[in-house]
């Protein structure tokens, strides 16, 4: 990388030069969620998105005219779409120099088509992170930086006599966890406790590389990272709120995050900053730069720290580190990334970050659910709540505030922020993601359960809704919403 006459030192600089930022970057995905706010921080930020949340009103925020499109399958289509739209370049032309795209999800195609029309993809290769984001590769890399996975073995197994003879190998016993490499918001990991269980998952089992582990009793917490060229800054740690059947029909799923003090044990929370950083130490020698995201297991019998799984890009769990007080206190982590590539060139004092950011004084409350469709059916849906703030009253109901882009003006913890991913036209269906709230307040109990404000919010978000059943015999749409998994 070239370098620039001036270095930046520090973070001040750093915000300097961000806020006069003249190289456009644009993040595109099928909603704005993961950096929602990211263009409070970077000049020539922008948004170009499937979904229009915001109905036309967010200034930064671009949705294409549809144009007639096979259906998807992935984000990554999604993404291959938006390049292709013949509207972008339009878009794209008044903001001048050639500029940066961020992706949550992208593939070879993805990285093809924004070369052609004129984008440098900021992020680590499609091939790189498509290695890193084997469960497989996760549990070795993390066994040679010293970061334990949950008690397991690898291998493969066609049968359940099979998998009980992999697991006997290393002493796992028969109450079993099973994840595949690849795969997204517990659709992938799977429960076996007897042959009945084996049965009913094995089609999505066999024939590939397992990860077989002791049951444990989890309960998750995630954290994100920055690997840049001064060593790994980490953001804050949260919980993940997992498998709840009012918010995902997928058992053992994210579903949102709560952060908070106290997240974890002042012993673990050390621990996981200390294993964060060696992880990031060891990706760092694979050759990736920029954010990524980290899950561990707390065992609550034992309150012994695992290694869950390694997400290598942006995740479900930016929206709240960025907005988190370390961020304010500083800036937003997703900023380090983009300071890995752009032609900039910064001092930074990686360990002042971490010892500051890595204490409970930097933590604020935050929470936030992921409202994805728990029933059966598919209907066209004729009205959804709107995005903005909405209250929550002592009464339990909820109405409608004020107008918003992001929730960073959300006030007390009767507010929260809405951001609509489906609207009237579009369809529901089981799995399908619905919407986001997000609110200054915790969302789960400290066991485990959803707290009554939390399922005040999911009642009045869902009595919001209202669609028109498809006949039986109907034909299979070509859906234009796309269930997917934001990080």
């Amino acid at each position: 990388m070239a370098e620039n006459a001036t270095t930046l030192r520090g973070i001040s600089e750093l915000r300097g030069f961000f806020r006069t930022n003249q190289t456009p970057v644009y993040f595109i995905s099928p909603i704005a969620f993961n950096l929602l706010g990211i263009d409070r921080w970077v000049r020539r930020f922008y948004f170009v998105n499937y979904f229009d949340s915001f109905d036309g009103g967010h200034p930064c925020v671009f949705v294409p005219p549809k144009t007639p499109h096979a259906q998807f399958g992935s984000i990554e289509d999604v993404c291959n779409y938006l390049l292709a739209n013949e509207a972008l370049p339009g878009y794209m032309r008044p903001h001048g120099a050639r500029g940066k795209a961020v992706f949550v999800f992208f593939d070879a195609e993805t990285e093809r088509r924004a070369a052609d029309v004129g984008l440098d993809v900021a992020l680590p290769s499609a091939e790189l992170r498509h290695r890193l984001d084997s469960k497989i590769i996760t549990t070795q890399l993390g066994e040679e930086a010293g970061v334990p996975s949950v008690p397991n073995v690898l291998g493969r197994a066609t049968s359940y006599p099979e998998l009980l003879e992999l697991a006997a190998s290393a002493g796992l016993g028969e109450d079993l966890v099973v994840q595949t490499p690849y795969g997204d918001s517990g659709k992938t990991t799977f429960f076996v406790r007897g042959e009945r269980d084996w049965n009913a998952d094995a089609a999505e089992i066999v024939d590939q590389e397992l990860k077989v582990m002791r049951r444990i009793e989890p309960r998750a917490v995630a954290v994100e990272a920055c690997i840049t060229r001064h060593g790994t800054v980490i953001g804050p740690l949260m919980t993940d709120l997992t498998g709840h059947p009012e918010l995902t029909p997928y058992r053992g799923g994210w579903c949102g995050n709560d952060i908070f003090p106290g997240a974890l044990s002042p012993a673990n929370r050390e621990r996981a900053l200390d294993l964060t950083r060696r992880l990031g130490d060891r990706l760092a020698q694979e050759g990736y730069r920029g954010q990524l995201e980290v899950d561990y297991l707390v065992d609550a019998n034992t309150d012994e720290l695992y290694l869950g799984e390694l997400n290598p890009r942006l995740s479900g769990i930016s929206s709240m580190t960025n907005v988190s007080a370390s961020a304010y206190a500083d800036m937003p982590l997703f900023l380090f990334h983009l300071a890995e590539y752009l032609d900039v060139d910064y001092e930074l004092d990686v360990e002042d970050l971490r010892r500051r950011w890595g204490s409970d004084h930097l933590t604020d409350v935050w929470g936030q659910i992921i409202l994805k469709e728990p029933d059966d059916g598919i209907e066209l849906l004729t009205d959804a709540p709107r995005t903005g703030i909405w209250r929550l009253g002592d009464d339990g109901q909820m109405t409608f505030s004020r107008p918003a882009v992001d929730w960073h003006g959300l006030g007390d913890e009767s507010e929260g922020f809405y951001l609509r991913i489906l609207g009237p036209g579009d369809y529901r269906y089981r799995g399908a993601d619905l919407g986001i709230l997000v609110t200054r307040t915790r969302l789960e109990n400290p066991d485990g359960g959803l707290t009554d404000r939390c399922r005040a919010w999911i009642d009045g978000i869902r009595s919001r809704f209202a669609g028109a059943p498809l006949e039986p015999d109907a034909p299979p749409p070509i859906y234009d919403a796309l269930a997917f998994k934001t990080g």
